[in-house]
């Protein structure tokens, strides 16, 4: 169970060797990469060419809250191993954003605490994106469509 933030890029074979090397309780991983978007999605549509990408955070806030998710997804699943590696900084189109990596010993569990994982970062994890585009710089907002997906994970 591991949450980082960190500036550098990260190596994904490496972070899974190392996630569930002498673990033979996994019988299911899943693996979400997020990748920096060449285009901007507006509105269900691509627009707006982006240059780069700039996540800012507050160091030590972040990181309470991504555990704080990731505790969520232990109460919910049987996991056996979960890692969240969130990039900040300044990041170009085709660089790695983030990797959430969940084992379990069913491929359900997995799935689905991966996609949970996925959701909640999207939503409630503390960090700003400033996109660069030949047009200047914006901030980027919160989206329907995440709130949406996040929404559903919510307990009732």
């Amino acid at each position: 169970m591991a949450v980082r933030v960190q500036e550098a890029d990260f190596d994904v074979g490496a972070e899974l060797a190392r996630l569930t090397d002498g673990n033979r309780r996994i019988g299911g991983l899943a693996v979400f990469v997020g990748l920096v978007r060449e285009m901007h999605v507006r509105e269900g549509y691509h627009r707006d060419l982006v240059d780069a990408l700039t996540l800012e955070h507050y160091p030590g806030m972040t990181e309470t809250a991504l555990q704080e998710i990731e505790a969520e997804a232990q109460k919910r699943w049987p996991l056996e191993a979960t890692l969240i590696v969130h990039r900040y900084g300044r990041m170009e189109p085709g660089e790695r954003i983030v990797l959430v990596a969940v084992g379990s010993p069913h491929r359900e569990a997995a799935f689905e605490a991966c996609e949970f994982l996925v959701d909640w970062l999207k939503t409630k994890a503390p960090f700003w994106k400033l996109e660069d585009t030949p047009k200047g710089e914006q901030w980027v907002g919160a989206h329907q469509e995440d709130d949406a997906a996040a929404a559903r994970w919510e307990k009732k």
